[in-house]
């Protein structure tokens, strides 16, 4: 067995065939200490005249190269270390387009990042018709750019303004997209892909790269004014969207703009040199963190040293938004045979139609075949009695938030199903423990909570209570994973983690709104501050009655910090219930372009006349500090089992902004002395909602981190 990671054969028609595989592991990534090797390899290549093409591929089977690897940039100390490392790289992938041979890249599985600029470099590019296959660079979720000369090649190959599409959202391109883009040559089974490498290797080096551009788009890019609406245009489409979080796309669009207009070393330079303050960048370092975080994660199983039992099948109970998204996610993306119960054939039928409606969408695209969509399916079935479940290894509740049905669906499951089957209840805001009261087996019941809508948000809530068996635990964290959830453990009480840290949060913004700062105001201050959306917007698109009805159970059992103000019930009464009746604090049936205007009209039902008096930062650092505080409490009662798992919750579950980490990642950079102050501050003014944790306490006094 040999320790290197790049070898090559010739074979008789004088093709050099190089391999990656990195040795012991079962992805390539790329790593700035194969420069070395590669260079001499393609000297190697360079001095031997009968060669007359290279083809390069993988060693591994359902992956080319995955990217660079995120860990050697965290050994950098200096921004002059990443600098030299980029152009390190811009020097090993010029010996490589350099050959006098073409170069082609034979691409199966995840080309991504590095791998995709190490695709670039060479003469053609093909890919496998596999879905495994996926092309792109993702650097800007990471919170840099592409640093191996990603930025100069993709542009001369696709156009700038696909090429910064690519960039800017780090979207990955099924083989189709990627062909029909002219990033790849042609798409081909993998059992012929190496084979039609080797012809494209014969067809002779490629004089000239041109992008397919079509009309509109070829009346733009040949111009240098043209160039400058797309450099305009997408720089106004950032800014709108980061609200100048984020730095990297600015310099990807700078980096693009640069190589374009002023040729290729002022580029490559431009693109080393980006990369470089990019990588030392704050918001960088807590994007990687996070990458570091839910990669650890996936190797969990929630309950250490226990193995997860297998979920050959699956139930879920009522027919709702939830039970719908819920069965969904099982049988499209687990693949896991999922029965619907319901009491009432319509809701069957709207839960059926939710799958439905979402494989369809890709046929629609393409993505997939009507006979794989039918397929998908049929994974999916419905009853409105207790039939074909006894074998069900899980059962998975969303029914309405009341403690009597919650009781009753356990028992019926526990009469119906066998004695091995996991009760996992979707519950937002009842203990679990209150629920398991209920059970002759409550070592097998367990909360298992989604956002909504199921399949867009990332997290899911694992709530073991105090019975809950580590088997039980570990079992229902597989199968979250299987459903493309990242899920995180959390023990039980009112509000778990999410909703209590949100609840606060969600109150102060009423409290602010009910002193008369307008709506749209705190909204504002909330985005700017980096959430997806506004408090308020929120409230609306949940549901104002949830609210009303998670805020008392959260008060009772958590005590009168959670009191939340007076407005819901006035809102109720004026029967505002935000976007699922039309009526909230926004109006919702309005044909202005655009954001929807504010309703007026609530201001009255609140009795409120509005008058901004508050800067944005205030009316952010209100809410803000907050959540904070109760994230610090959470892990304090051990809700939470770490800091990390905070952060990736508070992340995934509620958008907490990304670049900031998280929350208690936010409060290392903050300082835990700052925060204190803060709160101490605010306490005086507002009462003892604001009363700082005492673990917060603590650090203040030691000076300490959470990191």
């Amino acid at each position: 067995m040999t320790d290197k990671t790049f070898t090559w054969q010739k074979d008789a028609d004088g093709i050099a065939l190089i391999t990656m595989d990195v040795p012991g592991e079962t992805m390539n990534t790329l790593r700035d200490s194969f420069n070395d090797e590669v260079r001499a390899l393609l000297a190697e290549i360079g001095a031997d005249s009968e060669v007359k093409g290279v083809v390069l591929t993988s060693g591994k089977p359902d992956s080319f190269i995955a990217g660079a690897d995120i860990g050697m940039l965290d050994a950098c100390e200096t921004a002059e270390d990443v600098e030299a490392l980029s152009r390190s790289g811009h020097q090993t992938l010029a010996a490589l387009s350099d050959l006098s041979v073409p170069v082609v890249a034979a691409i199966h599985g995840p080309c991504l990042g590095g791998g995709l600029e190490v695709a670039l470099a060479c003469d053609y590019r093909v890919c496998s018709n596999s879905d495994k296959t996926l092309i792109g660079l993702p650097e800007v979720q990471l919170g840099l750019l592409p640093g191996g000369g990603g930025t100069q090649r993709l542009p001369k190959l696709v156009g700038v303004a696909k090429a910064l599409d690519m960039m800017l959202t780090g979207r990955q391109l099924r083989h189709r997209q990627a062909v029909k883009m002219g990033v790849v040559e042609e798409a081909v089974p993998l059992s012929v892909l190496v084979e039609v490498a080797k012809k494209w290797a014969l067809k002779g080096k490629r004089k000239k790269i041109t992008p397919k551009l079509s009309g509109a788009e070829k009346a733009l890019e040949l111009t240098s004014v043209g160039r400058k609406v797309i450099y305009d245009q997408a720089l106004k489409q950032v800014e709108k969207k980061t609200h100048g979080n984020y730095p990297a796309p600015a310099k990807i669009i700078e980096a693009v703009k640069v190589g374009v207009e002023q040729g290729g070393q002022a580029g490559y330079d431009t693109e080393a040199q980006a990369f470089a303050e990019l990588v030392m960048s704050p918001e960088s370092e807590c994007l990687r963190g996070l990458f570091f975080a839910t990669t650890e994660m996936k190797k969990e199983t929630g309950a250490e040293g226990v193995e997860p039992n297998p979920v050959h099948k699956a139930m879920v109970l009522g027919g709702g938004l939830m039970g719908g998204g819920i069965a969904s996610v099982t049988g499209l993306k687990a693949k896991i045979p999922v029965r619907i119960k319901d009491i009432n054939e319509e809701g069957l039928k709207n839960a059926l139609a939710y799958s439905y409606k979402q494989v369809d969408r890709r046929v629609k695209k393409r993505q997939m075949t009507p006979a794989q969509r039918d397929q998908s399916m049929s994974l999916i079935s419905t009853t409105t009695r207790y039939q074909g479940v006894k074998d069900a290894d899980i059962v998975v509740e969303a029914v309405f938030e009341d403690l009597k049905l919650k009781h009753q669906m356990v028992k019926e499951i526990e009469a119906q199903c066998n004695e091995d089957t996991i009760f996992a209840s979707n519950t937002s805001s009842l203990p679990i423990g209150q629920i398991a009261e209920a059970a002759s087996r409550p070592d097998k019941v367990i909360g298992l909570h989604y956002f909504s809508p199921v399949e867009k948000m990332p997290l899911v809530e694992v709530i073991a209570h105090k019975g809950t068996s580590p088997e039980t635990i570990a079992t229902t964290v597989a199968f979250a994973k299987k459903q493309g959830k990242t899920p995180i453990v959390v023990q039980d009480g009112a509000g778990f983690y999410v909703n209590r840290i949100l609840a606060l949060y969600m109150n102060e913004a009423a409290n602010l709104l009910l002193d008369g700062e307008p709506i749209e105001a705190l909204d504002k201050a909330l985005v700017k501050f980096g959430f997806p959306v506004g408090p308020i917007t929120l409230l609306d698109e949940v549901g104002i009655d949830v609210g009303a009805k998670i805020a008392p159970i959260l008060q009772q059992e958590l005590g009168e910090r959670f009191a939340a103000p007076q407005a819901f019930v006035k809102l109720l009464a004026d029967d505002r219930k935000g976007k699922k009746n039309g009526k909230g604090f926004y109006q919702f049936n309005s044909k202005k372009k655009g954001a929807k205007p504010v309703d007026e009209s609530v201001y009255p039902v609140l009795g409120v006349t509005p008058q901004a008096r508050l800067s944005g930062e205030e009316i952010a650092e209100r809410c803000a500090v907050q959540m904070l505080n109760e994230a610090v409490r959470c892990l304090e009662e051990g809700i939470i089992a770490s800091p990390r798992d905070g952060d990736i919750g508070a992340i995934f579950g509620i958008g907490f902004p990304p670049f900031r980490g998280g929350p208690f990642r936010y409060i290392d950079a903050l300082g835990a002395d700052k925060l204190v102050a803060i709160l101490q501050g605010y306490q005086e003014r507002y009462g003892d909602r604001f009363a700082p944790a005492d673990r917060l306490m603590t650090m203040a006094e030691l000076g300490e981190t959470f990191y």
